[in-house]
């Protein structure tokens, strides 16, 4: 694996700096891709060199594929920051970890009766947690440091719903429904969200999946023990027909790249949005009057709960080799306290991965945090799909949306592209 590691990338460049083994002992260095937070980040350098005479230096690398290739660039160099993140899947974090370029910080959230694992959002722990038996290998343990948290819902505009009468949003989809078809008949449009990026189609689909028939028919799915022609994947299929046949979402939504669906919604475009916890910032950049707030997307089950996605928004791993590890945990420790937590959230608005910084967050922020315990994520998930089939997945789910395609119709495809991935794996195998 470690072979495959340094010779899948190519090295597309020689990183300046040097490796944490040859700073200052007194320095630590971090890489990130957060452009909204780095002015946050400065100051709590600044506050943190006050306190302990340790100076934090945060270097911003943008937009996210630069930073990625940086970060393998760097890896294959061996001159990687004390402190960085791993963007993408959680096979791309397995891989840093068996190569030694991450530490298993286990013993120190542990460590005090756990005090500080207790401190965060479990749910944000275990997008960095390799559990007993993991698929993976990876020797059991968490292996990095959510400093936020967020999870994907619906935003519902208050002053349209308003409009309609609507006085409480809907909890049932039906209701959704019927709000949808109210709202069309005043000229307001129902939902919109960012559904030419395909992965939230796969978001939305997944959590009416997993509220339907449940987690363990799902992953039964993608072990190949249940076809996507059961009746049960049909239904979760014609949601999305009942939401065209409804109009009951905006012209245009398989083309719309997300940034162009939340302007919508910002700008009352539209009463409904599918989006995540970080466009409590983004709204409020565009439109600060905007009156809404956040709800799980309505059950179509009423005896299952609905499940959405979310967990850790951005995380930190410790460089595995680094010769300051305990400097930098202290420092990890510090970022995820209470007080640095309810700073982060009021300067960028994004949510606290602390539990006890939920104190004083915008209202609909707190509607979020909510929902917490509702998260999953694929990244947590036992078992993922093969890529082609989500593709084919997704891809036809848009097809039924613009009505190229019947729900019975992208089933049977689906299902298509399933067999002959099952049958490429049992060749290889």
């Amino acid at each position: 694996m470690k072979k495959m590691f340094l010779t899948a990338v190519s090295l597309f460049f020689l990183i300046t700096g040097c490796s944490s083994s040859t700073k200052q002992a007194s320095t630590i260095s971090i890489w990130h891709w957060m452009t909204d937070r780095q002015e946050a980040f400065v100051k709590l350098a600044e506050q943190y060199e006050q306190q302990t005479g340790i100076k934090v230096k945060f270097e911003l690398y943008a937009p996210s594929d630069i930073y990625s290739r940086k970060i393998i660039a760097a890896a294959q160099a061996r001159v990687l920051p004390d402190i960085f993140g791993v963007l993408g899947e959680k096979k791309k974090l397995v891989a840093f970890v068996e190569n030694g370029f991450v530490a298993d910080l286990t013993e120190e959230f542990q460590n005090d009766d756990a005090a500080w694992e207790k401190s965060l959002f479990e749910k944000a722990l275990d997008v960095n947690r390799f559990e007993e038996n993991n698929i993976y290998k990876i020797k059991p343990g968490i292996y990095g440091v959510p400093i936020d948290v967020t999870n994907i819902q619906m935003l519902y505009n208050q002053t349209l719903l308003a409009k309609a009468g609507v006085k409480v949003p809907p909890s049932t989809f039906s209701e959704f429904l019927d709000v949808a078809m109210a709202l069309k008949r005043l000229g307001i449009d129902g939902l919109v969200s960012g559904w030419g990026e395909v992965w939230m189609i796969d978001c939305f689909a997944s959590n009416y999946a997993f509220n339907i028939m449940g987690e363990e028919k799902v992953m039964a799915t993608y072990r190949g023990e249940v076809p996507y022609t059961d009746e049960d994947w049909i239904k979760v299929f014609n949601i999305f027909k009942t939401l065209r046949d409804k109009k009951a979402l905006v012209d245009g939504i398989v083309t719309k790249g997300n940034k162009y669906a939340e302007q919508d919604f910002a700008l009352e475009r539209a009463a409904f949005a599918f989006n995540g916890s970080w466009c409590v910032n983004v709204y409020d950049k565009m439109n600060p009057d905007l009156h809404y707030g956040a709800m799980l997307p309505p059950r179509i089950n009423m005896e299952r709960p609905m499940q959405i996605w979310g967990g850790a928004g951005s995380s930190f791993v410790v460089n595995g080799m680094a010769k300051n590890k305990p400097m930098v945990i202290a420092f990890l420790k510090w970022l995820t306290a209470k007080e640095q937590q309810a700073f982060l959230a009021r300067e960028t608005k994004n949510l606290p991965s602390n539990r006890e910084a939920l104190s004083n967050i915008p209202q609909v922020l707190s509607e979020f945090a909510s929902s917490m315990d509702m998260t999953t994520h694929p990244s947590v998930w036992k078992y993922n799909e093969a890529p082609l089939v989500i593709e084919a997945f997704d891809k036809g789910i848009q097809a039924i949306i613009i009505g190229e395609a019947e729900p019975e119709e992208i089933a049977a495809q689906v299902q298509k592209v399933k067999q002959h991935e099952m049958e490429k794996q049992q060749r290889q195998q």
